[in-house]
């Protein structure tokens, strides 16, 4: 499931060189697809992990000149993890205001009514995408490892360097949560 983004950055002439285009393409190039699986397992949406990987490449394109070469895949990946934290720190602010506005009577209910599948397809997925985003990290991990990416809990737990009971410990966690969570019916 594996989305390849083509991402064109738009540089003003005469404020790079060839050897930072180069110097950028291979770190590109080599830290892409990874740096995107990461930020997928901590969010869960495709979509947020997208952006997420275009802001941490454009980040680093704007701080190429202070970079340290023998820190870069630290670097991304820090990066990475601040641009996930900050969406969750957006995602409560948007939380509390929708929570608030709805005690309140200012934001209408939603009513429920027949809707084409194609709605309720895309419900479900939002619904789902909100759910995982909430799931405990290590849990979330190990259930897309295992069911989009059809990995054995062998191969999860060599992937993130822990145990198989640890891994069968996350997919329990996170099946219990998605039973729990899922409130959607059909």
């Amino acid at each position: 499931m594996t989305v390849l983004l083509k991402i064109k950055m738009t540089i003003e002439d005469g404020l790079h060189t060839a050897e930072d285009l180069r110097w950028f393409k291979e770190v590109f190039d080599t830290y892409y697809e990874s740096i995107r699986s990461y930020a997928w397992y901590k969010t869960g949406s495709t979509d947020i992990a997208d952006d997420i990987v275009q802001d941490v490449f454009l980040k680093l394109w704007q701080i190429r000149h202070k970079i340290d070469p023998a820190t870069i895949k630290p670097l991304l990946y820090t990066i990475a993890t601040n641009l996930v934290k900050s969406h969750y720190r957006h995602l409560g602010v948007v939380y509390r205001f929708e929570k608030k506005n709805k005690e309140s009577g200012e934001l209408p209910e939603i009513s429920e009514g027949t809707a084409d599948e194609n709605v309720r397809a895309e419900e479900l997925q939002a619904e789902i995408e909100q759910v995982l985003a909430r799931m405990p990290e290590g849990a979330r991990e190990a259930l897309l490892m295992n069911r989009l990416e059809n990995l054995t809990y062998e191969e999860i737990a060599q992937r993130l360097g822990i145990s198989i009971k640890a891994v069968e410990k996350r997919m329990s966690i996170a099946l219990k949560f998605l039973r729990e969570k899922i409130t959607y019916r059909i």
